[in-house]
């Protein structure tokens, strides 16, 4: 394993120096069409060589078959090559790379900045190969335009935005001067996609779906049952709504009781960040005194405006770990900001579907017991893998379970509240069934908007934003409520106290849900490992 773990981080310096490996953060790594095809044969040789070897202890087992459904899912997706479809693949890694040692600021200035202008120097290499990689018959329209967006933001990241995260004077003059060739690069990128003629499909299929479902995810069914799975839950969720909407505006229309509920938002984008940060210690407080999960020492969730360069694609609320191979226990919750050129009607939009009755659920999510008490508290697994693989049908499956969690212990305590929970539980039904749908059977775009603005309480342009994601990211959207629904499976079968199962499971890592239960239920199966063998 520890062989296995030093190939995949001198494969991948960005995602080792974003985890918190020693030694990456100079480097962007090699993106070119050769490269992209050893990495495939290496994936080959390593599932071959990990799938036999033996595991000598049961944290082995789990370690190894972590990887193995890692692999398992890489392979089946060089059927779908997202290199040669989407921009997006060369452009996070930059923008990450560039951003987050800035903002978690684990080393000093003097070292982050020849650091990054490393890095910098390589930025026209990798837009290169962009270039070179992205194949018309392969490449989707939708992806390309959406690359586009993220890319008309690199110019001012990479000379203003990131340089202003420095504060050292001569250090910020020398990154901004760095910046310079890599925005010149930028640019003839912009230039590029905007004269890209491509005819390629975002449409994934049944088949690699079902397969990622089986063999990533070990989910024991496929796209067409995940898709039933989803109706489903929104028909239950839907007449649970009826009757609390009942409460909040006298009728069972919870469309209409929603949107008179986000009619009551913060006024500005800065408001909503200062009422998001007070929801958070609100949750995390309430978690500490109902003793639901132990905290790690040191942790801390820090709530800030969503990165510059994120703002054009993503619509929502996100969370940026601990890097876990490092100490720090500080995470940072994102608001959702927009981007520059939204008008004020988009503003407000944006503020409405971020209103004061459904910050409680978000900054239960995102930061106490979700998202960050999650992460920062599985940062210290002894467990080099576990922190190292992770998957969003655990880790968004889990911040999820605990929404319904706290409902049960009463955090939702008014009928507003309350039903804002459920129409954040809703929506994810409507993801199940619209990612489904768009990516295995003939949903349109347009029908996937109309689905997610009706079926769930999102403004139209949230709608847009939602499914231009689901587009350009099969099977993540389904994460949230399928892992949220196993793991409240899970502790159903689980013997002993509540905040044991939390910590023994959101402990364990962020694992597919199959190992997942096996690491929650680890006394038990080894006591009957120790019978057979005796």
């Amino acid at each position: 394993m520890d062989e296995f773990l030093k190939w995949y981080f001198s494969d991948r310096p960005v995602v080792a120096s974003f985890l918190g490996a020693d030694g990456y953060d100079h480097t962007l790594g090699d993106f070119t069409a050769s490269a992209w095809a050893a990495r495939e044969q290496e994936e080959t040789r390593w599932l071959e060589r990990l799938s036999a070897a033996e595991a000598p202890s049961f944290d082995d087992a789990i370690d190894r078959d972590l990887v193995l459904s890692h692999l398992r899912g890489s392979i089946a997706m060089a059927s779908w090559p997202e290199w040669r479809r989407d921009p997006a693949v060369y452009l996070a890694s930059i923008f990450s790379s560039m951003y987050t040692p800035f903002q978690r600021r684990l080393k000093p200035e003097s070292e982050l900045v020849p650091a990054a202008v490393s890095r910098l120097a390589e930025v026209p290499g990798v837009l290169a190969a962009c270039r070179a990689n992205l194949d018309p018959d392969l490449a989707a329209p939708l992806l390309v335009q959406r690359g586009l967006g993220q890319a008309r933001t690199g110019r001012n990241f990479l000379t203003r935005t990131v340089p202003g995260m420095v504060e050292d004077p001569e250090l910020r003059a020398r990154l901004a001067t760095a910046a310079e060739p890599a925005a010149q690069a930028f640019d003839e990128l912009v230039t590029f996609l905007e004269r890209f003629t491509c005819g390629g499909t975002w449409r994934m299929g049944e088949r690699l779906y079902s397969t990622l479902l089986r063999e990533r995810e070990l989910l024991g069914y496929g796209a067409a049952e995940l898709h039933e799975k989803g109706k489903a839950a929104w028909a239950e969720l839907d007449a649970r709504m009826r009757q609390v909407a009942v409460r909040v505006n006298g009728t069972e229309d919870w469309r209409a009781a929603m949107e008179s509920l986000m009619d009551d938002h913060p006024p500005t984008l800065a408001d909503m960040r200062a009422e998001y940060a007070a929801e958070t210690q609100r949750a995390r407080d309430f978690v500490k005194e109902r003793d639901l999960v132990t905290f790690a020492e040191g942790e801390e969730c820090h709530v800030l405006p969503s990165a510059e360069y994120t703002r054009p694609i993503l619509s929502v609320a996100h969370y940026l770990s601990p890097p876990p191979l490092s100490s720090s226990r500080t995470g940072v919750f994102f608001v959702p900001y927009t981007p520059d050129d939204f008008t004020p009607e988009q503003v407000r939009q944006r503020l409405r579907t971020n209103s004061r009755a459904q910050m409680p659920s978000i900054a239960v999510h995102e930061a106490y017991p979700g998202h960050h008490w999650h992460l920062s508290y599985m940062a210290g697994n002894p467990r080099t893998v576990r922190k190292v693989f992770r998957t969003a049908y655990f880790t968004e499956g889990w911040a999820l379970y605990v929404e319904k969690l706290l409902h049960e212990q009463g955090y939702f305590d008014t009928p507003a509240t309350e039903l804002a929970h459920l129409d954040c539980r809703i929506f994810r039904a409507a993801r199940i069934v619209v990612d489904t749908a768009l990516h295995c059977e003939d949903m349109s775009i347009e029908e996937a908007e109309t689905f997610m603005a009706t079926k769930a309480s999102l403004s139209p342009g949230t709608a847009q934003g939602e499914v231009n994601r689901y587009c350009a990211w099969p099977t993540q959207a389904p994460s949230y409520l399928t892992g949220a629904i196993e793991i409240d499976r899970i502790r159903g079968s689980f013997q002993g106290p509540l905040k044991e199962f939390h910590d023994r499971i959101a402990g364990s890592g962020g694992l597919p849900l199959g190992l997942a239960e096996q690491a929650s239920e680890r006394r038990r199966l080894e006591e009957e490992r120790q019978e057979r063998s005796d």
